[in-house]
């Protein structure tokens, strides 16, 4: 007889996960594709989410709630206003320290001894994951999909940063990367060295596949920080088109601090008939929105996985990426076209290109295959076996 799916939770691991990146009031969008791997992995184990965040009050605050399936205990810390940088950050780890103490008192009172943590994004959570390692054995597993390993940002930090970094990797039991791109990365800066891929988990994979869409309309999904996103090369791009004679319509869903030069940028270069801002909408009306396009545009400079790429292909539309990592795991010829990073010409062709042979991208084959890598059953999966062989190592 096959064992139930409630049986096999019962006696699966605890996992701790403790994110740096959750979804909260300020902004819903911020680690959405943690939350999703999360989920997935709670559908095989016992899963207890320690959010350790500043608070949107006047003082410190904790509760435990169910949200969106996952036991979620919030302990709020309030930050400190002072002017002087080195005061304020020693205050705000010591604050960072009380609330997770008190987040870690409340889940062994409320939901038991973990067996392992899980940690999504280094520095603070992992130091969490460290000292309970040190206090009760408890091993820990580290998931990175930061950029900054990747565009120069770590190795700007000075020495004593990576040597703390260097003994969190050292002591996680394993490592995963959301890419091999990412992975490589974190081997050659010495921070580990092995690690396994577990890519995100991509939406929509079990909505009704839509119909193609207009060939001329492009999407674009970003936070408007554009020396990341490179949203304005996109922009451009249709100015560039315009020019040629080739009328194309763009719209971009997402904010950011970068949204006002933007939209300055379509007022220069007159194309405000052609580009459309609709804000920050939530993962569902991204896909509602996405099943009307003809095909999707992600210009970034880098990404470690893109999960916009992945949500485009899950829809059947065809992807323009740039070769910044992420988005050459997913795109090859029959669902779209890579160009390089931070040509503008080059993604203008490929525009064009794409305007004119849109019929001969087929919507079922560009979505296919992608359940068994990157859906929730497999990504769920891939944990569960991770974190059964961490515990394995230390029996």
């Amino acid at each position: 007889m096959t064992e139930s799916l409630e049986a096999r939770v019962a006696a699966a691991p605890h996992a701790l996960v403790i994110p740096k990146w959750w979804p909260n009031e300020r902004d819903p969008q911020l680690g959405d594709f943690i939350r999703k791997q999360v989920q997935a992995l709670a559908r095989y184990e016992q899963v207890t989410v320690l959010l350790i965040e500043t608070s949107t009050g006047h003082g410190p605050s904790i509760c435990i709630d169910e949200v969106d399936g996952l036991t979620q205990v919030r302990s709020c810390y309030r930050a400190s206003a002072s002017r002087i940088k080195a005061w304020r950050k020693l205050m705000n780890l010591l604050h960072y320290r009380q609330a997770a103490m008190a987040g870690w008192r409340l889940v062994l009172s409320d939901r038991g001894m973990p067996s392992l943590t899980h940690v999504h994004i280094l520095v603070r959570p992992a130091l969490v994951a460290w000292w309970l390692k040190r206090r009760y054995g408890i091993p820990y597993v580290l998931s990175e999909q930061s950029s900054e390993y990747l565009d120069g940002t770590y190795a700007r930090k000075g020495f004593l940063f990576h040597a703390l970094n260097r003994l969190l990797f050292r002591n996680a039991a394993h490592v995963t990367a959301v890419s091999s791109w990412l992975g490589n990365g974190l081997v050659k800066l010495g921070l580990c060295a092995n690690y396994e891929v577990v890519p995100n988990v991509i939406p929509g994979l079990d909505r009704t596949l839509p119909e193609r869409g207009d060939a001329d309309h492009f999407l674009v999904v970003a936070d408007l920080v554009d020396r990341t996103k490179n949203v304005s090369g996109v922009i451009r791009a249709v100015s560039q088109l315009h020019k040629r004679e080739v009328v194309v319509q763009l719209d971009i869903i997402g904010d950011g601090p970068d949204r006002a030069l933007l939209e300055d940028l379509v007022a220069e270069l007159g194309v405000n008939d052609q580009v459309t801002f609709l804000g920050r909408l939530p993962n569902t009306g991204v896909l509602d929105h996405m099943a009307n396009v003809g095909s999707v545009i992600v210009n970034s400079n880098v990404e470690t996985f893109s999960v916009v790429t992945g949500e485009a292909l899950a829809q059947g539309k065809p992807v323009i990426a740039t070769r910044c990592g992420g988005p050459e795991a997913f795109v090859r010829p029959g669902n779209g076209l890579l160009i390089p990073v931070g040509d503008t010409g080059a993604l203008a062709d490929a525009m064009e290109a794409l305007v004119r042979d849109h019929a001969s991208y087929d919507p079922h084959r560009i979505r296919e295959g992608l359940s068994s890598i990157f859906g929730p059953d497999a990504v769920g999966k891939a944990f569960l076996r991770i974190h059964e062989r961490s515990l394995e190592a230390v029996r």
